[in-house]
């Protein structure tokens, strides 16, 4: 008798030792999968993060690059020559990204470059776009509202009052930063040049909506594949474009004719630029890519005052408040969603 109920109290502490064991791993377990929720969005938010700085980084400098590309206040080296030369670099990063992912991981379903019809035959449409947005720019602030209107038609997705209150205080900041003593002259513009800055502004803004659009459509493809094909076509129109406009210049004066080292660092960040804003569309939108670039026109301003000696005035100030305000409004807008 006392040796079976000195058995029974061992069993009975068995099973207490298992069921606190189980609850360990319950518990561990638990932690765990909690524990990586807040990991992958934290991963996430942070992949956004850098991107996002990263092309407000470089759309800034960009202008200082053009201008200072520029002699005597004229390009002396062929822009569509230029384009290319960026169409072909981003090209060439997307493949180096792909050969080192090749490398670490295979090849996949998701990072392999050969592809079907019915996916790559969407990618010659952004690239004209681009191209034509490349080549003729006028007012681009309106840029601003065409994306949120296509934004909404294109991709579906529905953005509050208050941020489409903050997108038009964007639009009306960004303006006023940039006004000077001969803006008025716009108000003067003539009926054709207003439709033609309406439908360039459109065509930017569905070029970035559009752009966005394929790349989400299948999430799980690496981006440096869905890049490398964008880039292939805009490759194949840019050299159309020399073909058209610069053939007679490019053979009798050479292809890098006038390219200096700032030439060349203004086409490797326009290379960095476009592939930051992939990225974006990637892993953010279109939304924050407007904001960027919107921002990146602010630092420009101000990093100009002590490249350039340019000078700051109200309406900057003015319009600064504004954009600041309107990413305020932007950010408040989508935590109320």
């Amino acid at each position: 008798m006392e040796y079976r109920k000195i058995q029974d109290e061992d069993n009975d502490a068995g099973t207490i030792s298992d069921d606190i064991e189980n609850l360990r791993g319950k518990v561990f377990s638990g932690g765990a999968s909690v524990s990586n929720v807040p990991t992958r969005e934290q991963a996430k938010w942070k992949r956004k993060t850098v991107v996002t700085l990263a092309l407000t980084f470089l759309t800034s400098s960009q202008a200082i690059l053009i201008v200072w590309s520029k002699r005597a206040g004229r390009y002396e080296y062929s822009v569509t020559t230029a384009n290319f030369l960026v169409e072909t670099l981003k090209c060439a990063l997307s493949l180096a990204a792909l050969a080192k992912i090749w490398k670490n991981e295979g090849v996949t379903e998701d990072n392999r470059l050969s592809t079907t019809l019915d996916e790559v035959i969407v990618y010659p449409i952004p690239a004209v776009l681009y191209l034509v947005k490349n080549l003729l720019q006028i007012l681009k602030n309106l840029n601003i509202i065409s994306t949120g209107v296509l934004y909404r038609i294109i991709l579906k997705k529905k953005l509050s009052e208050i941020q489409w209150a903050a997108f038009i205080l964007l639009c009306a900041g960004c303006t006023t930063a940039q006004l000077n003593s001969r803006s008025d002259r716009v108000l003067q513009t003539p009926l054709q040049g207003w439709i033609m800055a309406i439908v360039m502004a459109l065509l930017s803004g569905f070029a970035g909506v559009y752009t966005e659009a394929i790349i989400k459509k299948r999430p799980t493809r690496n981006i440096n594949v869905q890049n490398f094909w964008l880039y292939i076509f805009g490759m194949a129109f840019n050299a159309v474009a020399i073909l058209i406009q610069d053939f007679d210049a490019v053979m009798n004066k050479g292809f890098f004719h006038g390219y200096s080292i700032i030439t060349t660092l203004m086409i490797l960040n326009h290379a960095l630029s476009g592939i930051a804003v992939s990225m974006v569309m990637k892993y953010a939108d279109n939304i924050v890519k407007v904001y960027s670039t919107s921002v990146a026109v602010l630092l420009t301003a101000v990093v100009s005052v002590f490249l350039f000696g340019f000078h700051l005035t109200l309406a900057f100030f003015l319009g600064a408040t504004v954009v600041s305000v309107s990413v305020y409004l932007h950010s408040t807008g989508k935590l109320q969603r």
